[in-house]
Order: structure tokens, then C-alpha cells, then sequence
């Protein structure tokens, strides 16, 4: 296997990061999963969550807005809790901050160009109530997530090919970090 050099390396990290932008901002909205898992250990005080907009501390765009929304859709899944878009009025706050995105080639083709990604998300997380401050309810401060997706071979790629795969990292990525989310708010207590 050849060894890359540092600049071919670059461009296609140039190259995915662009992709991906692109896909996230072609991400359809709304998913239609449900969390496997219905039970609840918040406190009996928590009706309304306020989630204001994921803060998004990489340069890929879009993506903290594909989160927010999925995360605010598996909330309203559970059926009990009134969902806001900001900490008015609301009993408890979820706040997350994408810290990191990262893109590493994780296959080869015959020509050794990158035909797969490997795709990481880690994130720093609080769930807090309001009502009675002090430590959050859960928290994680490195919350990671992984997805790899195949670019296939370079005769078979177009544009639009390679979009909907790129979509596709996106919302399976951003649709398992709302589940792991949530799940672990309600479940962990």
C-alpha cells in the first residue's frame, strides 16, 4: 500500500468536508422512528424541555441543525413533554455543543484513493433542571459518534450519487446521536 502524502491527505479531507456540507444542506427534515424504550426516570416536575439550537463549534455547516431537529423529534416522541425551542418557560434544558467533526479515509480502492469515510461527531451534552439548579440532571462531555460511508468506485460516482450517500452519513448519523441522546436521559437515571 502506498503511504499518502500529506497534501493528496488534505484534499480529500478538503473534498469530504465539502460533500458533507452539501449534504447537510440538502438533509430532508423529520424522521420517523420511534425510541425503542418508553419508560422514564426524570423527576415528576419536568413537563417542558427547552431545547434551544445545537451550538456547532466545527466548520461543517448544517449539521447542528439537522441535530436539533432530530433531537427535538425524539423528545416529542416520548408523548409526555412539551418541547420549546429555547429555555423560556421551560422546566428543564437540553444544551449540546458539537466540539468535533472529523474525517478519516478508512478504505482504499484499487488506484489507493479514499472510497470510504469513517465520520466522527463528539459532543458535549447537559441535561439540566431548571427548577432546581445546581448540577445537571445527566451530562457527558465527550459523547461520541460513528458512521462510515462508501464512496464506491470512481467510475460509478456522479454528483448526485455521491450527494445521497453524503445525506444519507448525515441523517443516519445525526438520527443515532438524538436516539443515544434522549435515551440516555430518560433511561440513565
Amino acid at each position: 500500500m502506498d503511504v499518502w502524502s500529506r497534501s493528496s491527505f488534505r484534499k480529500v479531507r478538503r473534498h469530504a468536508l465539502a460533500w458533507l456540507a452539501v449534504c447537510a444542506a440538502l438533509a430532508g427534515s423529520g424522521c420517523g422512528y420511534a425510541l425503542a424504550g418508553r419508560g422514564s426516570y426524570l423527576p415528576a416536575t419536568i413537563k417542558t424541555v427547552g431545547i434551544p439550537p445545537i451550538e456547532n463549534g466545527t466548520d461543517v455547516q448544517r449539521i447542528e441543525q439537522i441535530l436539533t431537529e432530530r433531537v427535538r423529534i425524539a423528545f416529542i416522541n416520548r408523548g409526555k413533554y412539551e418541547v420549546r425551542n429555547d429555555e423560556t418557560g421551560a422546566d428543564a434544558v437540553l444544551r449540546i455543543r458539537i466540539v468535533r467533526m472529523d474525517f478519516q479515509p478508512s478504505g482504499l480502492n484499487q488506484q489507493q484513493l479514499a472510497s470510504r469515510y469513517l465520520v466522527t461527531i463528539v459532543a458535549k451534552v447537559s441535561f439540566v433542571d431548571l427548577k432546581n439548579p445546581g448540577q445537571p440532571l445527566w451530562s457527558n462531555d465527550a459523547l461520541t459518534f460513528r458512521d462510515e460511508y462508501e464512496l464506491g468506485s470512481t467510475n460509478a460516482v456522479n454528483g448526485a450519487t455521491l450527494v445521497d450517500q453524503q445525506r444519507s452519513v448525515a441523517d443516519r448519523i445525526t438520527t443515532d446521536a438524538a436516539r443515544t441522546i434522549v435515551t440516555a436521559i430518560f433511561e440513565a437515571f
